[in-house]
């Protein structure tokens, strides 16, 4: 598994959204370093990690066995990083589908998590429509690559009106991102995410530090969402970032930051 790296002190693990990689965490990470160990994995498929869940693409081997898609492998994946960086328990955070798989590592290990950063993100299953939308998705992906199409079908939903109004670098950044990522890793992201189970009662068995960050302009999990999502954790708190969509910590970089430290600073 490749990850980004930087910074020292309190381990904070993030867990990026689909369909991109760890470099949607850059303008966040460099903000956030002089406080704590960021450590940013590509998750299996997406970014430079291959989808046989080796150590680096390159060494991928074509022919080696995929597993079945599930947050469960995701989760398998993490938990291995975290032993091979001696890391016996860590901050974890993710943002939409990295919630999925923070989430799934909090039912696998709850041990390992000393708090719970959860990021434009939610704890219910998809319905029939949304698990059928995902299938659709992988197919086409396989079928057709993901170039153009998938950045084209997305982004007004990934990013916020105010993004798209007025930050054209923001959204340069993030069609690029989705461009590069592998057909085969996005098709099998897709089906993990479709098949994933219910979290309501994980996150209610969570008594750790915990916070909730949403985009005021958030349509796919909007802010009501995480209003549940926050009262469904015992410690949850809730910040909501005003024109940003459902990539925070890519759309207003200061301002997640800013709520990550203030809320690392009071549950340290």
């Amino acid at each position: 598994m490749h990850y980004i790296e930087s910074g020292a002190g309190t381990p904070l693990v993030l867990l990026h959204a689909f369909p991109v990689d760890a470099r949607m965490w850059n303008a966040a990470r460099v903000r956030l370093e002089d406080q704590v160990r960021v450590i940013a994995p590509d998750l299996r498929g997406l970014g430079e990690s291959p989808l046989d869940g080796s150590s680096a693409r390159r060494s991928a081997d074509p022919s080696a066995p995929v597993e079945t898609p599930g947050v469960d492998v995701l989760a398998a994946d993490i938990l291995a990083l975290l032993d091979r960086l001696e890391l016996p328990e860590v901050v974890l955070g993710g943002c939409s589908m990295g919630g999925y798989v923070a989430m799934a590592v909090l039912r696998a290990a709850p041990e390992r998590v000393a708090g719970l950063l959860l990021v434009d993100t939610k704890a219910v299953a998809d319905d029939e429509e949304q698990r059928a939308n995902r299938l659709r998705v992988a197919e086409r992906a396989e079928r057709d690559g993901t170039n153009g199409w998938l950045a084209e079908s997305m982004l007004p939903n990934l990013l916020g009106a105010t993004t798209r109004e007025q930050r054209p670098e923001v959204v340069a950044e993030v069609k690029a991102l989705i461009d590069a990522q592998p057909p085969e890793g996005v098709a099998w992201a897709q089906r993990a995410m479709a098949g994933r189970p219910d979290s309501g009662d994980v996150l209610g068995a969570f008594d750790g530090p915990a916070l909730v960050v949403v985009g005021e302009e958030d349509s796919l999990t909007p802010p009501e969402q995480a209003r549940e999502l926050a009262a469904a954790l015992p410690a949850g708190e809730l910040v909501t970032v005003p024109g940003a969509g459902h990539l925070v910590p890519l759309e207003s970089p200061d301002a997640f930051a800013d709520a990550v430290r203030s809320w690392l600073s009071r549950t340290a």
